[in-house]
This record gives structure tokens, C-alpha cells and sequence, in this order.
């Protein structure tokens, strides 16, 4: 029986056109819309798998706005059981920041008799490229931990998980508790049914305040990269460019 923690992060949707906020230390959701990452969505169906295999249970955590609850009603929606939600200003936050306020949701939760076997979180959060929230969770918790799995199981008292590494496949078992960051494309998310969102609806969401003063983000800024070079080849106008064009589809071997 398999009790996972699986920590979520408010992100701007990236499949549009990136923008960044004014000072670059974010990108700027206004006019994207805001989701969870594609990491953070199969650490969600990891866990959900992990726990229906065990008979356990899925609660899902965000440290982040107000606005996050929409989140953690998506990830209810899928199958997660209960969440909770601590609220911060993302602005405000770094790395260290998230880690200690996931670390005292693990330890209070613990003190009250609801101890949790594995804590799945994504590898990295897609908004601001942060690789190190699983690695100081881990840390702070004093729990193994491996990172980039794309899929894990739980056998007896460890989890093995399997990542790819320099050499190829690796496969990694540590014991219970641990901590596993995950990596997209090792299993497909699921989509949230109708009943599946109504009953997302009706649970409790713990509600948390941030138990220290957030040391913030170190990093100087963001920096997008620069735009691909495009080229264009004009073939001519109106029917004078029918020749090019025949002559184009004859090299490219349209037709044969």
C-alpha cells in the first residue's frame, strides 16, 4: 500500500510563442494560459499508477498562487485522492524556497500518522528550467533519491527506476521512502473523464501558508534563444512562375 506525494508547479503553456516578463526572471503566462508541465503530468500518472498497483493513495502538492488550485483540480481529476496547496508568490520563490515548504508538508504529515512512501516531482520545472527542487527535497528529507526516471515500480519496501544514462538504460533500487524526479515519455497521461472532474470539485484542498521568509531566486535573468534563420525562395508571379514551379516539384521528385 503505496501513500505518493506528487508536487506540481503552476506553469505558462509553452506550446505558443514564449514571452518573457518585463525584468526576465519569468515567462509571462498572461496570454498563454497556465497548465502543469509535461514532467509533472506523467509524475502525476506514474503516481496514480503506482498507487492502483499497491492499493495506496495519490495526494497532490503545488507551492505556489491562489490560482494554482486549478491545477491541483486537474490533477484530482485524473485519479488523485487529496492536495494540498501552499500559498506563495511564485516571484518570490527559488529553488530552496519550494524544497523546504515541500519538506514541512512531508514532515507534518508524518508527525500526524500519514507518513508517504515516495515523492514524485518533475524533473525540472518547464518555466524557469530549475533542475534542483528535487535534489534539496531529497536532501532535506535525508531520502535517496533518483532523478530523470521515466518510469518507476514499487517491489516489496524499494522502488526501482529505470532512467536513460550516458552509457543507455539504467536502472536504479533504492529502499522506501524516496524521492524520483521524472522524466516525460516513459508513460502516457491520462485525460480526466467527466465524472473525474465532478469529483474533483467536491474535495477539500489543505489550504498552507509558507512556514519561513523565501530566500527568492538567484538566478540573473532569463534568455530566450535567438530566432532559427528562415529563408524564402520567390518563384515569380501570377502564371509566369509555373515553369519555376514545375521545374521546383522536378528536383524535389514530387510526382515520381
Amino acid at each position: 500500500m503505496t501513500r505518493v506525494l506528487v508536487c506540481v508547479k503552476r506553469v505558462p503553456d509553452s506550446s505558443g510563442e514564449v514571452v518573457l516578463t518585463d525584468d526576465g526572471q519569468a515567462v509571462d503566462g498572461r496570454y498563454a494560459g497556465f497548465t502543469i508541465s509535461d514532467h509533472e503530468n506523467c509524475a502525476v500518472e506514474l503516481g496514480i499508477r503506482l498507487a492502483d498497483a499497491t492499493g495506496g493513495s495519490v495526494t497532490v502538492l503545488t507551492v505556489g498562487p491562489a490560482e494554482a488550485v486549478d491545477q491541483l483540480r486537474a490533477a484530482l481529476a485524473l485519479g488523485a485522492g487529496a492536495a494540498v496547496h501552499v500559498q506563495a508568490d511564485p516571484a518570490r520563490l527559488g529553488p530552496d524556497d519550494v524544497a523546504h515548504e515541500i519538506a514541512a508538508v512531508v514532515r507534518d504529515h508524518r508527525a500526524a500518522g500519514a507518513a508517504y512512501d515516495l515523492v514524485l516531482l518533475g524533473n525540472d520545472a518547464s518555466d524557469s528550467g530549475d533542475f534542483q527542487v528535487p535534489v534539496r527535497l531529497g536532501y532535506r528529507l535525508g531520502l535517496p533519491i533518483v532523478t530523470g526516471a521515466s518510469t518507476a515500480e514499487v517491489t516489496g519496501d524499494r522502488v526501482i527506476a529505470e532512467a536513460d544514462g550516458p552509457e543507455g538504460r539504467e536502472t536504479y533500487s533504492v529502499p522506501l521512502p524516496a524521492v524520483v524526479s521524472v522524466l516525460e515519455g516513459g508513460v502516457e497521461p491520462r485525460y480526466p473523464t467527466m465524472r473525474g472532474r465532478m469529483a474533483a470539485r467536491k474535495i477539500e484542498v489543505e489550504t498552507r501558508q509558507p512556514t519561513r521568509e523565501p530566500v527568492g531566486p538567484s538566478r540573473v535573468r532569463l534568455l530566450l534563444p535567438p530566432p532559427a534563420p528562415a529563408t524564402a525562395e520567390v518563384l515569380g508571379e501570377g502564371p509566369e512562375a509555373a515553369p519555376a514551379v514545375v521545374d521546383l516539384f522536378e528536383r524535389l521528385g514530387v510526382g515520381r
